[in-house]
C-alpha cells in the first residue's frame, strides 16, 4: 500500500522525490560496479529490471519480491504505473530480505520515493523464516541469488511450497521457482532472473521439477539475455516468465489475452544490447522493447500480431519441449536467424577480390620497405 502522503503531495515535493530517487539509485549502481560480487547481491541492472516489469505490466495489485535487494523492482514497478497513467494507490509491495544491510538499504531506497512497502520488520531469510506466509500476489518480481548451495534444503524436505519435486539440497533455484509459484495468485504472473544452468540441469532431481511444471502448465515465457549484463558475474542469466494460469483473461487496459495452454514462448536476446563499458553490456529502449512487444502481442496483449522470428523467437508446444528432453534454452527452438542471399555474380565478385587481394600486396610490400629502412637507419639493415 502506498502511502496518503505519496498521493497527496504538491508536484514540487513529488520532483524533489524523484530527484533524490535518480541520485541514490545512480549512487547504488557505482557502488555495486565497485564492490564486485558483494554490489551484485543487492544491485540488478536497470536494463534486467525495467525488461521484467514492462514485461508484467504490474498496473494494478499486489506486487511481491522475495529476495528484494535495494529494492529496485519495486522503484520500477511504481515508475511503470505512473508512466502509463495509472493511479499509484493502486499497488501494494511486499517484500523480505535476508541482509540486515541490504533490507536497511532497500528502506531508505522506498522512503526517498515515499513509496510505503511492507519489508517485515526484520531482515530474515525467505526460505526459513517467511515474513508473507499467507501472500498470494498478482505480479512477483525476483532476483534470487545464482545457484547457492548453503541455503538450508535438508530442513526443508517435506516442506509444503515443494508442490513440484523437494529441490536439491546443493542448489536453491528450484526452490526459488517453487516459493514464488506458491505465493502466486491463480491469475498472476511472475519474472524471475536465474542463470542459465537451470534451463537445463538434471542434477538432484532439477529436470524432473522442470518436467512437472511444464506439465502443470507454469512457464510462459523464457528469454535468454545477453552476457555481461551483470556487473559481477559472466555467468548468463535468462528470464522465467511463470503464470499460474495461460487461458484467456485480461491483460494490459483491459485487452483480452489468448488462450496459451500448453506453450511456451521462447525468446532468444543474446545478440541484442551495446558494450556501455569495456566489460559492461547493457540493453537499449528499442532492444527492450523488441523483447516486451514479442511477449505481450504473443500473449495478445499488445497492439500488434505475433509470429515465429528464425534465430529471436518461437511459441513451442509442450510436445516440442517434450522432444527436447524438456529443456529450455531458447537457442534449441528459435532455429538460426536467415542468412542474407548473396545476389553478387560469382565473375563480379571474384574481379573485386582479385583487385583488392593486389592492393593488399602492394601495401603489404610499401610497410616492409619502409621497415627495412628503418632498420637500415638504426645500423640494423644486416
Amino acid at each position: 500500500m502506498l502511502s496518503s502522503y505519496l498521493l497527496t503531495e504538491q508536484p514540487a515535493q513529488k520532483a524533489e522525490a524523484d530527484l533524490l530517487g535518480k541520485v541514490y539509485q545512480y549512487m547504488l549502481g557505482r557502488f555495486a560496479a565497485a564492490e564486485g560480487k558483494l554490489g551484485g547481491e543487492f544491485y540488478t541492472p536497470d536494463s534486467v529490471v525495467m525488461t521484467l516489469v514492462e514485461m508484467l505490466a504490474p498496473y494494478k495489485g499486489r506486487v511481491y519480491d522475495p529476495a528484494c535487494g535495494s529494492g529496485g523492482m519495486f522503484v520500477q514497478s511504481e515508475k511503470f504505473v505512473e508512466a502509463h497513467k495509472g493511479k499509484i494507490g493502486d499497488i501494494s509491495i511486499y517484500g523480505q530480505e535476508s541482509n540486515y544491510t541490504t533490507w536497511k538499504l532497500a528502506r531508505m531506497n522506498l522512503a526517498i520515493r515515499r513509496i510505503d512497502a511492507d519489508l517485515g520488520r526484520e531482515n530474515a531469510d525467505t526460505f526459513h523464516h517467511d515474513l508473507h506466509p499467507d501472500l498470494r500476489a498478482d505480479y512477483i518480481l525476483a532476483n534470487p541469488p545464482f545457484n547457492i548451495s548453503n541455503w538450508g534444503g535438508e530442513r526443508l524436505r517435506d516442506d509444503k511450497r515443494w508442490k513440484f519435486g523437494a529441490p536439491p539440497v546443493g542448489n536453491a533455484n528450484y526452490a526459488w521457482l517453487q516459493h514464488i509459484l506458491y505465493h502466486l495468485a491463480p491469475t498472476g504472473t511472475a519474472g524471475v532472473v536465474l542463470a542459465n544452468g537451470s534451463l537445463s540441469s538434471n542434477q538432484s532431481g532439477e529436470g524432473e521439477i522442470r518436467q512437472a511444471m511444464l506439465r502443470g502448465d507454469k512457464v510462459d515465457c523464457i528469454v535468454a539475455m545477453p552476457g555481461q549484463l551483470f556487473y559481477t558475474t559472466q555467468i548468463p542469466v535468462s528470464l522465467w516468465i511463470l503464470a499460474n494460469s495461460k487461458t484467456n483473461g485480461k491483460g494490459q487496459e483491459g485487452r483480452p489475452l489468448r488462450d496459451r495452454s500448453g506453450q511456451v514462448l521462447f525468446i532468444d536476446a543474446r545478440e541484442l544490447g551495446f558494450m556501455k563499458t569495456r566489460v559492461e553490456r547493457d540493453l537499449s529502449e528499442q532492444d527492450r522493447a523488441r523483447i516486451v512487444e514479442t511477449y505481450h502481442n504473443w500473449r495478445s496483449d499488445g497492439s500488434g500480431e505475433y509470429a515465429d522470428v528464425p534465430g529471436f523467437c518461437k511459441s513451442a508446444s509442450l510436445e516440442d519441449i517434450e522432444k527436447n528432453g524438456w529443456v529450455l534454452t531458447p537457442g534449441r527452438y528459435v532455429g538460426a536467424a536467415p542468412k542474407e542471399e548473396d545476389t553478387e555474380p560469382f565473375g563480379e565478385k571474384m574481379t573485386c577480390l582479385s583487385t583488392e587481394l593486389r592492393e593488399q600486396f602492394a601495401e603489404s610490400d610499401r610497410l616492409q620497405a619502409v621497415i627495412k629502412a628503418n632498420l637500415e637507419r638504426l645500423g640494423y639493415g644486416g
